[in-house]
């Protein structure tokens, strides 16, 4: 999804009290509780909201990974600032790992960089107005004006203490490709590319999403600066929201994100549905790849918790929550001196328990467990697992 629509008045007020209201450098950050993932790639739930955004009520949830506009409005006003995003990074609901969404296809007219003036033709690189959302033009992604544009963009994140950025837009190739630019694809790959270099001059360890055109895997070197990748509509709103994507539409993304996953990138799924058995089996499906799903509408517009699929809803380890959570890969997890809960989840996971009476679930996969010291009669390994 690309623009946060305008907002009334009251809801900018009330945005800004908001925000004053968390923005309170004098408060400690709060301690972080068990099973919070530690790592990107232990990441095995998140969240994708970029209007109404209540980062209090965000930091109060489990979702590992945070996906969010840089600002409460989209305005240069309501850009959120260094505490705040520290804050939601080191929340109650456990540490949270927080991107921004750039739209780096397409310009947005209520952004910080926006021009009295402008319209299609300019500057140069200013193209169409995007029929379907109002304010949002083409760009000419390669021109080196709008370049210099998204990496004052991106100082901003590197500001505020981002942990990456997720770009949306990629898809925008396809446009230029349509009216004769054989370069199209290209020209946005390096761009992607440039970004990455760009971020990590500052930040060596910025993370960096696309979003969409995972057809891109196939360039030379796409996959080189990327961390991982969001794909819309894999399962459900291609064609319409709530409605099933169609099977060989499904099956060629999967080939795709594929790729990215035997890269070692992470893959999130984002499909846009509301009936029940559709949000499960879009979740069954995308889990069942390895990749790390969520369900919602497409306005973003809401803090989105589907009932039974919450984050580490149902985490459990021989029937009581799990305190250390593995992701859809494999991982190596260690228990503490306390007596602790650890859970696999997919992948070929190694656990050990540490020095208290543990239990260790492997969950799917060929897991190892290893007691280690302390008295672990409650071992549940699998039966494809070993427990040396």
């Amino acid at each position: 999804m690309r623009a946060l629509l305008a907002m009334a008045a009251m809801t900018l007020a009330l945005a800004a009290l908001t925000a004053q209201a968390a923005d309170r450098p004098d408060e400690p950050l709060p301690t972080q509780p068990p099973g919070a993932a530690t790592t990107l790639k232990r990441s095995n739930d998140f969240l994708y909201q970029l209007q109404g955004i209540n980062l209090a009520a965000i930091g109060r949830t489990r979702y590992d990974l945070v996906v969010i506009d840089y600002s409460s409005d989209g305005s240069e006003s309501g850009e959120f600032s260094a505490h705040q995003v520290e804050r939601l990074k080191h929340s109650p609901g456990g540490r949270k790992f927080v991107l921004s969404y750039i739209s780096i296809g397409e310009a947005e007219d209520y952004r910080f960089y926006w021009e009295n003036g402008w319209a299609p033709g300019n500057p140069s690189w200013l193209g169409a107005e995007n029929p379907s959302w109002a304010g949002n033009y083409k760009v000419r992604y390669w021109d080196p004006e709008w370049q210099q544009i998204v990496f004052a963009y991106t100082d901003r994140l590197l500001d505020a203490g981002f942990d990456g950025a997720y770009l949306d837009l990629v898809d925008a190739y396809y446009y230029w490709e349509q009216r004769g630019r054989g370069s199209a694809a290209q020209d946005m790959a390096d761009f992607v590319h440039a970004i990455a270099a760009y971020a990590r001059e500052r930040d060596p360890d910025f993370y960096l999403f696309v979003q969409n055109a995972a057809e891109l895997v196939e360039l030379a070197g796409y996959l080189s600066g990327i961390t991982g990748i969001g794909q819309e509509d894999i399962y459900y709103g291609y064609n319409a929201d709530n409605q099933a994507t169609p099977a060989t539409v499904s099956a060629e993304m999967e080939g795709f994100l594929d790729q990215f996953k035997a890269a070692g990138k992470i893959v999130l799924t984002i499909d846009y549905a509301t009936t029940p058995t559709k949000v499960n089996d879009a979740y069954a499906r995308s889990r069942a790849k390895g990749y790390v799903p969520f369900v919602t509408v497409r306005a973003l517009d809401q803090l989105t918790l589907n009932p039974g699929q919450k984050p580490d809803a149902g985490a459990t380890c021989l029937g009581k929550p799990a305190n250390y959570i593995g992701g859809p890969a494999a991982d190596s997890l260690t228990g503490t001196n306390a007596a602790d809960r650890l859970l696999g989840l997919g992948g070929a996971d190694v656990l050990t328990g540490g020095g208290g009476d543990d239990y260790l679930c492997g969950g799917p996969g060929d897991d190892t467990c290893y007691g280690d010291l302390g008295e672990d009669e409650g071992m549940s390994c699998e039966t494809t697992d070993s427990i040396p």
